[in-house]
């Protein structure tokens, strides 16, 4: 009797959204070694830099009234709805800036994160809709230190942790942060960079 196939309890597409606009930045570096660790893993990897995309991140009066008009809300977006929709796993790469997302990002949140895309609402309700993406990780540095951050409350944690975790539910969920990137040594980037590597290669 032969055995049914076993299926990899692991996503194989992963969405990477890179938001920084410096190509030589310790982010950008940040950016790469993601690429590079999820490949390694065998995974597909859709790059997504959102600068070099040239992404927009406004939502304009159109983007506003068609906002809850599903499903012609998608269309001004759509390629990017598709490869969202597409993905099994989630990874952002940003810079912490004033305590929020770079405005990049936050407008592709804005902008795609619509609803019948990411939510549904049910009567005034978020209902989670990207219960394909299994995984979901946040590679990010701050300026300040993690005591000035949680002094603040660490908004951009909880975006993803709570926000972006709603309406996905993963199962595996990382928030990976150099703290305190303002007085962070040579050594203390490069185990960051060791440490970002080996998270994602497990998770």
């Amino acid at each position: 009797m032969t055995s049914a196939p076993t299926v990899p309890d692991e996503p194989q597409h992963a969405l990477v959204l890179a938001a920084h606009p410096v190509p030589d930045s310790f982010n950008a570096a940040l950016h790469a070694h993601v690429v590079e660790a999820l490949q390694g893993r065998g995974w597909t990897v859709d790059d997504c830099d959102l600068y070099a995309e040239g992404f927009n991140p406004v939502m304009s009066e159109a983007d506003r009234r068609g906002y809850h008009h599903v499903p012609d809300n998608t269309v001004l977006v759509q390629s990017y709805v598709d490869r969202l929709r597409a993905a099994d796993a989630l990874i952002m790469v940003f810079p912490v800036w004033n305590f929020g997302y770079p405005a990049m990002l936050k407008g592709f949140l804005d902008r795609v994160f619509l609803p019948g895309v990411s939510f549904k609402l049910d009567d005034g309700k978020v209902v989670p809709n990207l219960t394909r993406i299994r995984r979901l990780a946040a590679v990010t540095t701050y300026g300040g230190s993690r005591v000035r951050a949680m002094m603040c409350g660490d908004p951009p944690r909880k975006c993803v942790t709570r926000a972006v975790w709603h309406v996905c539910r993963p199962r595996t969920t990382k928030y990976l942060a150099l703290y305190d990137m303002n007085r962070a040594s040579d050594a203390k980037r490069r185990h960051f960079l060791t440490h970002v590597g080996e998270q994602l290669r497990t998770f």
